[in-house]
């Protein structure tokens, strides 16, 4: 059975570019949408915010009008929605675990917000099982013109970024666009040398062709997979994050991996997918791997 893409919207013109983000990518997928919408009640006695009730029959007459938008908008596209009572992180964290990806709004310039007030859109990027897509409320469809790459960041082995690889190629194939594969690497201290690490890159010639070896054994299944999707290979000096935002400009979607695995500390985002959230302009994915 094939998954939804689910837009998780609050009213915010961030989570409305976020619906229309979703909804075409669902057409173009042909895919179904579900709408979901958390809240709590919060009685506020300074404000004519009603009971509960009445709190509930705002956020469902908002949600179902934003629905209506999108089928007017897109037809043919199945759309559903869910309102959930509780805590935001949990339920779009749940939402997620059933999509194909979760469709989150951003607001602004080099700064999250919306719905990384706090610490509740790095929870939910951190511990979804599934793709998160970050749209920014100034996110137009004019910005999916064919020709815009869809770029994706790829290190270690094949295995290491495969999921982000699958979803780039989905995406681009999805499009009709370009894949702009990109490979960051720096030169580690002498004493992280080893004799077998030294032997590798001496057999490759120095560690540049290495490094471009190496992401061209990761992008060749994608390549056998989805023929009709050009690629550009993109190896660079520098660190990840640094690269990546540098071929920003050209993309109309960056899309970063992030370890799945869970730290003393809890589940985190990792520094390139920070990075990258906090200073590119278009939408942004941050596709789950293990490892």
């Amino acid at each position: 059975m094939t998954r939804p893409i689910t837009a998780g919207v609050d009213g915010s013109e961030e989570s409305h570019a976020a619906l229309a983000w979703a909804a075409r990518e669902a057409v173009r997928r042909g895919t179904a949408l579900r709408v979901v919408h958390a809240w709590r009640h919060e009685p506020r006695e300074d404000l004519d915010a009603g009971g509960r009730d009445t709190q509930e029959r705002w956020v469902r007459d908002a949600v179902g009008q934003a629905v209506r938008e999108v089928r007017e908008r897109h037809g043919g596209l199945e759309v559903s929605a869910d309102v959930v009572e509780g805590a935001s992180v949990e339920a779009l964290v749940a939402a997620a675990a059933d999509a194909e990806m979760l469709v989150l709004g951003s607001r602004g310039h080099g700064r999250l917000v919306g719905f990384l007030v706090g610490s509740v859109g790095q929870q939910v990027i951190a511990e979804a099982a599934r793709p998160v897509v970050l749209v920014r409320s100034e996110d137009r469809a004019a910005g999916e013109v064919a020709g815009r790459e869809i770029v994706v960041g790829q290190e270690g082995g094949p295995e290491d970024s495969a999921d982000a690889l699958r979803f780039a190629f989905e995406t681009a194939a999805a499009r009709q666009a370009p894949v702009r594969a990109v490979r960051a690497w720096t030169l580690p201290p002498v004493f992280a040398y080893s004799p077998a690490s030294l032997k590798l890159l001496d057999e490759a010639g120095g560690p540049e062709p290495y490094e471009k070896d190496a992401l061209a054994a990761a992008l060749q299944p994608w390549r056998r997979r989805f023929p009709d999707v050009h690629v550009v290979e993109h190896v660079e000096m520098g660190s990840a994050g640094q690269v990546l935002l540098s071929v920003a400009a050209r993309a109309q979607l960056m899309v970063v991996g992030r370890r799945a695995r869970r730290t003393a500390v809890g589940a985190r985002i990792g520094s390139v997918a920070h990075g990258v959230l906090h200073h590119a302009e278009c939408p942004v994915a941050v596709v789950p791997h293990q490892g």
